[in-house]
């Protein structure tokens, strides 16, 4: 390293750090944390917020006992953005392909999300066509209309330099080019690197004590 490369390196270190952008979205909004099947806590929610955009961040199924009424309840309100996550992208990967996916989904709360819908006789060990009769099951109490809606959720929704996902953004990478496994799974350098074009992300996913703020990033999963 020449003296020049060393002078920039220490001047680059010791700069001072420039502020992020404030939060400029270009209508005030509510977001909403995960879900996970708690119509209480959902209802509750719609129920206090009046006259201002709701946007969700995702996982409405799963875990909790209520995934059903979830579903419905939000389908019911065309006004609330619903961003989808990785809990309806499991969902709908075991009723397209049951015995590939439907072991993971069966781990990770589908059990319970079945339970809601009525579906009996699954366990997590269910395999091979007992995983088709049982998606064959779930597709009838669903209904092909709140199927279509799950799956034509948006994985994104910004307003000013506010963008809002269900786990994560590359940070090296436009919003507009963004990976579906990177917004629902989320990435190794979300957290490390901070974004470089000013926007704000909005996320879930990631459990936290409570909402936390941070160079350009909100958490705002409390577990439900």
């Amino acid at each position: 390293m020449t003296l020049h490369m060393l002078g920039n390196w220490i001047k680059g270190v010791f700069a001072p750090k420039k502020p992020f952008p404030p939060l400029a979205p270009d209508v005030a909004f509510v977001a909403l944390g995960d879900i996970h099947g708690r119509a209480d806590l959902l209802a509750r929610a719609l129920d206090s917020i009046q006259d201002i955009r709701i946007v969700c961040v995702g996982d409405y199924v799963d875990r909790g006992d209520e995934s059903d009424k979830v579903l419905r309840m939000l389908q019911a309100h065309p006004d609330v953005i619903c961003l989808s996550g990785n809990h309806e992208e499991m969902m709908l990967n075991f009723l397209d392909h049951p015995q590939k996916h439907g072991p993971r989904w069966l781990r990770y709360g589908g059990l319970q999300t079945l339970a809601s819908f009525g579906v009996a006789g699954a366990s997590e060990g269910t395999s091979g066509a007992g995983l088709d009769g049982i998606a064959e099951n779930l597709r009838s109490a669903m209904g092909q209309d709140l199927i279509q809606w799950v799956r034509t959720r948006p994985k994104i929704w910004r307003s000013g330099n506010v963008a809002v996902v269900h786990a994560a953004a590359d940070p090296n990478v436009p919003l507009d080019q963004q990976t579906t496994e990177t917004l629902h799974w989320g990435h190794a350098e979300f957290e490390k690197r901070t974004r470089q074009d000013g926007f704000w992300v909005l996320h879930g996913h990631t459990i936290v004590d409570t909402g936390t703020v941070t160079k350009g990033r909100i958490a705002i999963d409390t577990g439900a």
